[in-house]
């Protein structure tokens, strides 16, 4: 079989099916991509994957029993850190209950659509890539941003960013002047078609600051003593179950636990509820509240990876929770600075996680250039009466 990239290993997909016409279908639909070995049955399964190299991603067809494929599934640990797709004709299903959690990622239905398989299957090799090397290794074939779209981009970033390079070359400076460390800031991305990018800032906070943040917590008298962090960076239910961490995040360059995460984000939130964040630097104060630490992603819109006017790009490990096939459409839509969900707030209303998502569904599914400059021309009129909302 063929691989994506030249430096990369095909991505090895183990599919538990017995027709023997879905599984040339889906060799042909994919084939440039991966390298597919088919098995009848679950025991034909659990055999191939004791006895073989490890493969990247197992899609199984439901039903072929796929409680007893679980059950002998979960029985050796080392099988468990593969992911599962499940085929079924089940309407919906519950991938947070028993035997799926932990194990199962998605689920489609036997007639899925190959457009969205297709960016699951993207977003898996990726992450393979970037699991294994740090860096993306697979180029998938990318969705093509509307000519029109990306023209006005190019021209509007690059008219922008020679007229503040003045500013930009003024806070690049300050920037390294006010304390030691880099000058900008890249947090790992997911754009349109899944693409993994570095989204630039200007650095706002000190490097290192993080281990000062946790000694200060125990000071604050409003604050938890923070927890100790597992050395094996396990919470206590998978300690206790003698297992994998069973909801893994991909965050930036490692794989972390989703329990010890929150865990971690609630009590930094409410550190910094009641006291100042010692991580941010005086002059990062100064360019998160102007907004000035965000003008560094004009050149991720001039390159490409975002647009003026798109869906938000999320980190790895948001992205990853949003690929099941009624919400991946919002990755056939450019990243952007501001979208659709930015400008739907009324009376100063918040936007739910559920509709925010659907109103990014929504613009992938109806964006155009018209579209594009009447989001914008809201944006600017939001911003400017940003002070009376």
């Amino acid at each position: 079989m063929k691989a994506g990239s030249e430096t990369s290993q095909p991505f090895r997909i183990l599919y538990v099916e017995n027709d023997d016409r879905r599984i040339k279908s889906f060799q042909r639909a994919f084939d440039a991509q991966i390298a597919v070995v088919d098995v009848p049955d679950f025991w034909s399964a659990i055999a191939y994957l004791d006895d073989n190299e490890p493969v990247d991603l197992i899609l199984y067809n439901d039903s072929l029993n796929t409680r007893g494929f679980m059950n002998a599934f979960k029985a050796k640990q080392s099988r468990t850190k593969i992911p599962i797709i499940l085929l079924t004709d089940q309407e919906s299903i519950d991938l947070t209950a028993a035997p799926y959690h932990g194990y199962v990622i998605d689920a489609f239905p036997y007639n899925y659509s190959e457009a969205a398989f297709q960016i699951r299957l993207n977003y898996l090799i990726q992450k393979r890539d970037y699991q294994r090397n740090g860096r993306v290794v697979y180029k998938p074939i990318s969705v093509r941003m509307p000519i029109g779209k990306r023209a006005f981009d190019i021209g509007l970033s690059l008219l922008i960013l020679l007229m503040i390079s003045p500013l930009l070359l003024i806070v690049a400076a300050l920037v390294k002047l006010d304390s030691p460390g880099p000058i900008f800031y890249g947090s790992r991305r997911v754009g349109m078609g899944f693409r993994i990018f570095n989204m630039y800032k200007f650095r706002t906070m000190s490097t290192g600051a993080d281990k000062l943040l946790a000694g200060m917590a125990s000071q604050n008298m409003y604050n938890k003593v923070a927890e100790e962090k597992p050395a094996d960076e396990l919470c206590e239910q998978c300690k206790l179950a003698n297992l994998p961490c069973q909801r893994p995040l991909f965050l930036d360059q490692k794989q972390i636990c989703e329990t010890l995460y929150h865990r971690e984000q609630q009590a930094k939130a409410m550190f910094s509820k009641f006291k100042e964040d010692p991580r941010v630097t005086r002059l990062g104060k100064v360019l998160r509240n102007t907004s000035i630490d965000e003008l560094p992603q004009l050149y991720n819109i001039l390159r490409g990876d975002m647009s003026f006017v798109g869906n938000r790009p999320l980190p790895l490990y948001e992205a990853e929770k949003l690929t099941n096939i009624g919400y991946a459409r919002r990755f056939a839509a450019p990243a952007g600075l501001t979208g659709l969900w930015q400008v739907t707030k009324r009376g100063g209303a918040k936007v739910s996680d559920l509709e925010r998502i659907q109103l990014d569904v929504l613009y992938a599914k109806r964006f155009s250039l018209r579209t594009d400059m009447l989001i914008l021309l809201r944006t600017l009129k939001a911003v400017w009466q940003k002070e009376n909302v």
